[in-house]
């Protein structure tokens, strides 16, 4: 774990005193007890930060893909070495079970920047279109704003691509998660990123993340959160113009076909959504199935929620941990609640906390049948361990409904007819759809339509967010 630099920030090449000097505390959320205190940066902390960016870029903006792809390697070599220390401050921050962490977080920012790599390998910086050349230039200097449910994730998908392209820039983690965010910058200077291309800076999005995505030296603005923070950002940016690509929330549509093995891929699918305690954006917390096969549904979803174990994150046996923080613990408390008021079918689960745990910010895993989808529980994303059930009459019945949401980041489809599922695949209004259950592949754009953000991240596709095009014509030849 960090400890000398936990209340100091990352700028040009070292760890240097904040500007200001506030602090907060990090939170246990397993014991609600504090396990470290981090500074908290301001303004001037942003400003010295992006000046060591903005100095840095000419010279790193000027590398060769070679010398790109070497530090890439050496990122990845060091990062690699650190598993455990970065899996520890995972599970202490947001209270990941030890083997999530270990073998899903620390491995999934692992992913993005070998992702990187191999599009750096084969990325056309230039082509030619008749007599013109075609190039593709680093944007400049980037802010990066994450989140904290899956950290390292969200950090290495943005910060290797803009290492790849050529960019500097100024990370703000979440200061609800950012123990893996120091060690991760620690990361950077071990591998020896040259002096003010990565640079980081703890603080709030009020403060530090409107100061970043306001400043006029600003380039480029990648940020995942929620679609409410994400739509301050873009207005903090407008003045300046500046490129914002976002990340933002997601209420994924699981689409289960009637001709689909039901137990094999609601249990897989259940599974799935409560993996990380139902934290995540593009989680299938919609699941659809034929309204006369919702109490077949509805049990078999019991069952299998029945079989996870609620305890220490620490524990060999766990397999969820609790929510993040005091303030999603109740966020999650008052939905489940409202589900209950609103008439949906309580399967299992409900408000409170399980049993056996009196402190730490435990939900109980909650799946609710018979949701219609005006419900509260089926319109807002509840970024917690409840799923819903929602009935159809038929294939067209299932695709509206689907649709009928302001989010678009991912979705689900099963069927025993795989051109059958490839073809609803198409008609949903999402950046992401996986089929009979396929996993996320990092060399594949990933991002929303919708108010789930706009732009791409993964592979060649995150890579070009971090580039502008220029057209030379005559430069051709």
């Amino acid at each position: 774990m960090v400890a000398t630099a936990t209340q100091k920030f990352y700028i040009d090449g070292a760890w240097v005193d904040p500007l200001s000097s506030a602090t907060l505390d990090v939170i246990d959320p397993a014991t609600e007890q504090s396990v470290s205190t981090i500074a908290m940066g301001n303004e001037k902390d942003v400003e010295r930060a992006v000046v060591a960016a903005r100095r840095a870029f000419d010279s790193f903006s000027a590398t060769t893909r070679e010398e790109r792809i070497a530090l890439l390697t050496r990122v990845i070599e060091v990062y690699s070495a650190r598993t455990q220390e970065l899996a520890g401050a995972v599970t202490a921050e947001m209270g990941s079970p030890a083997a999530l962490a270990v073998y899903g977080h620390v491995p999934a920012g692992l992913g993005h920047l070998q992702a990187a790599l191999e599009a750096l390998r084969d990325f056309e910086f230039e082509r030619t279109v008749d007599s013109t050349l075609v190039v593709h230039e680093p944007i400049g200097v980037c802010a990066l704003i994450t989140p904290w449910n899956w950290p390292l994730n969200q950090i290495a998908a943005k910060v290797a691509p803009a290492l790849a392209a050529g960019c500097t820039m100024v990370l703000k983690p979440s200061e609800v998660a950012p123990l893996s965010a120091l060690l991760f910058a620690e990361v950077m200077h071990e591998a020896g990123v040259p002096r003010g291309v990565f640079n980081l800076i703890n603080g709030d999005g009020p403060t530090v993340g409107t100061a970043l995505s306001s400043h006029p030296e600003v380039d480029l603005v990648s940020f995942t959160g929620s679609t409410r923070a994400g739509i301050e950002v873009a207005k903090n940016a407008a003045p300046t113009v500046k490129r914002v690509t976002q990340e933002l929330g997601g209420k994924s549509a699981n689409i289960i076909l009637d001709d689909e093995a039901f137990a094999e891929a609601i249990a897989r699918d259940v599974s799935l959504m409560f993996l990380n305690s139902g934290q995540s954006c593009n989680a299938g917390t919609r699941m659809l199935v034929p309204a006369a096969r919702m109490d077949e549904a509805a049990e078999i979803a019991a069952r299998t929620v029945g079989q996870l174990v609620i305890g220490s994150p620490g524990d060999a046996g766990t397999t969820m941990g609790p929510v993040v923080s005091e303030a999603q613990f109740n966020r999650i408390q008052a939905l489940i609640q409202a589900g209950v008021d609103e008439g949906a079918t309580l399967v299992t689960g409900g408000p409170g906390r399980p049993e056996g745990t009196e402190s730490g910010y435990f939900v109980r895993p909650t799946v609710f049948a018979d949701v219609t989808n005006d419900m509260t529980v089926a319109r807002e994303e509840i970024f917690g361990p409840v799923l819903t059930l929602l009935g159809y009459r038929d294939e067209e019945d299932a695709v509206r409904i689907a649709n009928d949401t302001i989010y678009g980041l991912s979705g689900y489809v099963s069927s025993a007819d795989t051109e059958r599922a490839r073809r609803i695949a198409r008609r949903l209004r999402t950046g992401n759809v996986h089929v009979n259950g396929a996993q996320v592949v990092r060399s594949a754009p990933f991002g929303g339509y919708k108010q789930s953000g706009n732009g791409r991240e993964s592979g060649p596709y995150g890579l070009a967010e971090f580039t502008e095009i220029k057209a030379v014509f005559g430069g051709a030849g």
